[in-house]
């Protein structure tokens, strides 16, 4: 069997938990600060779980993590 590729730009973007689940950070944080609410800019530097739709996904493109 052949290796498989894994998608660099996801290796990037995701981290494993320990638990298996994908961590990724969110969007609309990198410029425009000044229109965002401070408590919106606040929550934007938290890192979410990835969601069950996506992680099929995510895991086609990290095939060792």
């Amino acid at each position: 069997m052949p290796k498989v590729k894994t998608v660099k730009a996801a290796a990037k973007r995701f981290k494993v938990t320990k638990s298996g689940k994908f961590k990724r950070s969110k969007a609309y944080r990198g410029h425009l600060k000044t229109s965002k609410a401070p408590k919106r800019r606040r929550n934007l530097r938290r890192s979410m779980v990835v969601t069950a739709s996506d992680e099929k996904r995510v895991r086609r493109m990290l095939p060792y993590a």
